[in-house]
């Protein structure tokens, strides 16, 4: 007969679960214990609960199979929720475990003692306390089934002296059902479809992360009715490479060549995304939107279709229900936009190349060229999703992960780290600010415990440099932003992880090679320009004023000679 514990652990091998993330904790010692007895799950032990859970989400978004995490009561576990938020809003299936006070003290502020059941309910499709043996084997597959169906997270709260109880022999135990079912929308709602496709003569397309396994017929589609592909950060790595007809992303931190490709087409197909941000969808075309789940439909426009559907198979099967005799302006048009946008960026790293700070976009697109062909990257909140966005060349194989609806501050070093034990033998690139390494930056021991071969390549202004950036549009001194400089690469040394230190633009390139051609993990601890500003493709009066009147408030204040070394920094 075996305990809850062992049954649960158990039932995690067989759903093919290879690694548990978490702390250890004394309501989570059975579990820890069944672990070890089991063989089949290895335990990562991590510093810090928030980087297991952002981990487990990281493995979850790559292969799209269940990972665990896991925390002790209270405390333990009320540090798994941001990663817990992150993989929830990016439809990772993660299972969380939360370790809960006995059983018999629920309910009277025993030490430290919450509420598992109701503090997880907002980031989580399933959140169940398991208070009684007869639960078990029924409420484990419950929420495993829920966060791989529906895409998500599911908590388990599981009482330290209930785990250690003997679970009952059941019937009802079964493995875990792998869905994969193909959706498409109906007939009359394809014809509907193609009927608008085929009376549009500017289409374009945007698509996002939906699109993971329907990159050829995405490129298809974009082929056959001449349209551009714009993209969101997401879809980055699903539908840029071998795309002619990838024209970049939209958005803040996109290029202009996305936001003129969709305000100048008159059919807008929205594949497989729910792009957050309202102000850079179009207003005067029509826009039909395509999704698996049917409560993203018309969430943040205006539709005048809607359909429910995987987007490989129902390209499949509308692509011989349309016309192909466009003209092919409007692609070519957009390509002309997106040519442009590329040579000013290339342009700008030429010049920036030899500028003393380091420019964060040259570091960015020196790590792209030296990266593996399959590497996968991570990256930070901020200024280092803004670089990754536009100088990471995605090639078929490559990955990128952010946190990118959460939008969480330190996410890109957990994320590494569940990414390297997930692909061992792949290469693994962080891209991480000061601001977000520093917040879980004891997790550089995770590193060196596991001997992970990480390439982290840190972005070092001493700055919050899109809070920065956020408050000087908006008319706001830059205050509270700022950090005193600290020499990470000796902070990672001390670690035990071979580390440089870059400062001047002349050694990046040895830099960043050395590091992606060391076989274990390597820091390179690069020291950037704090002032490199990110125009969006869209700049509105409402910016524009905004940084005007900070630009006044600082000259104002007697900053004018700092005000001026900045505006200098940024001219050159």
């Amino acid at each position: 007969m075996a305990t809850v514990a062992e049954m649960l652990v158990s039932m995690l091998a067989e759903a093919g679960v290879k690694r548990i993330y978490g702390v250890v904790g004394d309501s989570l010692n059975s579990v820890v214990d069944a672990v070890r007895r089991d063989r089949r799950i290895q335990w990562i032990q991590v510093r810090h609960e928030e980087t297991g859970a952002f981990a487990a989400g990281a493995e979850a978004q790559l292969t799209g199979e269940l990972a665990v995490c896991a925390g002790s009561c209270g405390p333990g576990h009320v540090h798994l929720i941001n990663g817990l938020y992150d993989a929830h809003r990016s439809a990772a299936p993660v299972l969380a475990i939360a370790a809960h006070i006995p059983s018999s003290e629920i309910g009277t502020a025993y030490f430290q003692e919450t509420h598992p059941e109701r503090l997880f309910v907002e980031c989580s499709h399933y959140c169940e306390l398991i208070s009684n043996v007869g639960q078990m084997p029924r409420v484990p597959q419950i929420a495993m089934q829920t966060a791989m169906g529906r895409g998500g997270v599911a908590v388990i709260a599981l009482p330290g002296d209930v785990a250690m109880q003997t679970a009952p022999d059941s019937p009802l135990r079964h493995n875990l059902a792998h869905i994969r079912a193909r959706v498409t929308p109906c007939d009359g709602e394809l014809e509907e479809l193609a009927k608008m496709i085929n009376a549009s003569e500017r289409v374009t397309l945007l698509c996002g992360a939906g699109c993971r396994g329907a990159h050829d017929q995405v490129v298809k589609l974009a082929s056959l009715l001449k349209a551009p592909v714009v993209h969101s950060l997401r879809g980055k790595d699903r539908v840029e490479y071998e795309n002619p007809n990838d024209i970049g992303m939209t958005g803040l931190i996109g290029f202009a060549s996305g936001y003129l490709a969709m305000q100048t087409c008159d059919l807008l197909l929205m594949l497989g995304t729910d792009f957050p941000y309202d102000k850079f969808y179009p207003t005067e075309c029509k826009i039909v939107q395509i999704d698996i789940r049917p409560e993203q439909l018309g969430r943040r426009s205006r539709l005048d279709l809607g359909l429910v559907g995987d987007v490989t198979e129902t390209l499949r099967v509308l692509m011989p229900k349309l016309t192909t005799d466009r003209k092919g302006e409007h692609l070519e048009q957009s390509l002309r936009d997106y040519a442009e946008s590329r040579k000013r960026l290339d342009r700008h790293i030429g010049d920036c190349c030899r500028q003393r700070p380091i420019h964060p976009d040259y570091l960015a697109a020196t790590v792209s060229e030296f990266a593996a062909d399959d590497a996968v990257f991570t990256a930070d909140t901020g200024m280092c999703s803004v670089w990754g966005a536009r100088y990471l060349r995605m090639k078929k194989g490559r990955s990128l992960l952010c946190s990118f609806n959460h939008g969480s501050m330190a996410n890109a070093l957990p994320q590494a780290i569940g990414a390297q034990l997930l692909y061992p033998d792949r290469q693994v690139v962080c891209m991480a600010g000061d601001g977000g390494l520093g917040m879980l930056m004891g997790d550089l021991l995770t590193v060196a415990q596991y001997d992970l071969p990480l390439k982290i390549v840190i972005f070092n202004n001493s700055t919050l440099g899109m809070v920065k950036l956020e408050m000087q549009v908006a008319g706001l001194p830059d205050f509270g932003t700022d950090f005193k400089h600290f020499h990470f690469a000796n902070i990672a040394a001390a670690c035990g992880i071979p580390s440089l230190r870059v400062e001047e633009p002349g050694d990046v390139r040895d830099a960043i090679r050395q590091a992606m051609d060391h076989k274990g993990a390597m820091v390179v601890d690069a020291v950037t320009n704090p002032y490199e500003l990110s125009m969006p493709p869209k700049v509105t009066r409402e910016m524009a004023w905004g940084f005007s009147l900070f630009m006044l408030r600082e000259i104002m204040a007697g900053n004018t000679v700092e005000l001026l070394d900045e505006i200098k920094s940024n001219l050159r």
